[in-house]
């Protein structure tokens, strides 16, 4: 994907909240709303597929997995809590006129943490 694309509207998704998008080419994702930062990561859980805009995004900055409780730091992808392993997809996030427009895959983290 070269360019960002229009997923949602900032008022879709409330501060605190998590939101599932689907990419024109079919690649899901989860949008979350940060005390006011907006992003996205990979939309499903490593560990077991479970959509992550299913799960919670807690104030710590970690996004957990409802299934299995994995956790995630939003702003990284970094793996904080098993049962996962593999870290989550970060995607470059724009937000223009009211609009959040997701673009390329910015990676994922690195290395685990837990």
């Amino acid at each position: 994907m070269s360019s960002h694309v229009d997923v949602a509207a900032t008022t879709d998704l409330a501060e605190g909240g998590l939101l599932g998008a689907t990419l024109p080419d079919g690649t899901v994702v989860c949008l979350y709303n940060r005390d006011g930062e907006i992003g996205a990561v990979g939309g499903q859980c490593t560990h077991a597929e479970f959509a992550m805009a299913d799960g919670t995004l807690h104030g710590d900055g970690t996004i957990e997995c409802a299934w299995h409780g994995a956790r995630f730091d939003c702003r990284t992808g970094v793996l904080r809590r098993p049962p996962a392993i593999d870290p989550l997809a970060v995607y470059s996030v724009r937000v223009e006129g009211g609009r959040v427009l997701v673009g390329p895959r910015l990676g994922g983290a690195m290395g685990r943490s837990a």
